[in-house]
């Protein structure tokens, strides 16, 4: 670890890691509960066009990429909220629509290839450098400052939505609001682990999380302990084993939950007995 902390680009990427580690599970928590779990993949392939359209214009992707995943977010939630779209055919829009908008505006890009997409498709977090570290740290602090704020609130609508709109919420502000909040986290994601697989560190933590707590709130603050531990411990097994840091941070969040998965059942199991007994 110290051979890591004398390393400006790992104290950077280390910094990115820990930001990212507890923002994604953060608003993951929300869009498990919502049933929203692959809302990330679809924002993530819309972000591809902002990152594309960056390149096309010569503005900063990631600015570019906030932009336009955050309208692509406002979209599905209006076409999900208004139309008769469900939930998941409104995703599947968004994947197919965001993944060909990217290429193709990355191909009309001069001198552009798909190549250039790479480091945002799969991340790569040891480019990330000190002006990088402080865009992620706004955005993350934006993101938990939200959640903060409006967590109750988010947390009935992501229950019932019946239950919100019943007692008053403002159901439609918050489920924009919940939508643009993930799209602003894939982007803060996207280059720690990539566009791709976003959505792993969003849902997998939180899913590990559920095998051994019970409340939200418990929930929640375990799935943020396991992203942090996911994204830390990917990046230093990437840096020693060199292998690809986006791909070892979600292998190591699936190596987790299925550690939780077994101890959860056992748990369960001796509890049975003992009541049994």
């Amino acid at each position: 670890m110290i051979e890591l902390l004398s390393l400006d680009f790992m104290r950077y990427a280390l910094a990115a890691a820990v930001l990212v580690g507890l923002t994604a599970p953060a608003v993951g928590t929300f869009i498990v509960q919502r049933r929203l779990a692959l809302l990330g993949d679809g924002i993530g392939h819309v972000a591809l066009t902002g990152v594309a359209l960056g390149f096309l214009t010569g503005t900063a992707p990631v600015l570019t990429a906030v932009v336009v995943a955050a309208l692509g977010a406002v979209a599905i939630e209006l076409v999900r909220a208004r139309g008769r779209t469900s939930g998941d055919v409104a995703l599947a829009l968004l994947f197919y629509g965001g993944l060909a908008g990217g290429v193709m505006l990355i191909y009309l890009t001069p001198g552009g290839s798909t190549a250039s997409l790479n480091s945002y498709l799969f991340g790569a977090i040891t480019s990330v450098n000190g002006q990088d570290v402080w865009v992620i740290a706004v955005l993350a602090v934006l993101v938990l400052a939200v959640l903060a704020v409006f967590g109750r609130e988010l947390f009935v609508l992501c229950q019932d939505e019946e239950v919100a709109r019943s007692a008053g919420l403002p159901t439609r502000f918050l489920g924009l609001l919940i939508a643009v909040v993930a799209a602003v986290t894939v982007v803060v994601a996207m280059r720690v682990v990539g566009l791709l697989l976003v959505s792993a560190l969003m849902v997998v933590p939180v899913a590990t999380s559920q095998q051994l707590t019970r409340s939200f709130r418990a929930t929640m603050a375990l799935a943020m302990l396991f992203g942090v531990l996911a994204t830390v411990g990917g990046l230093t097994s990437s840096f020693y084993l060199d292998v690809p840091s986006g791909a070892a941070i979600v292998l190591l969040a699936l190596a987790g939950f299925a550690v939780a998965l077994a101890v959860g059942r056992f748990v369960r199991r001796s509890r049975t007995r003992e009541s049994i007994s």
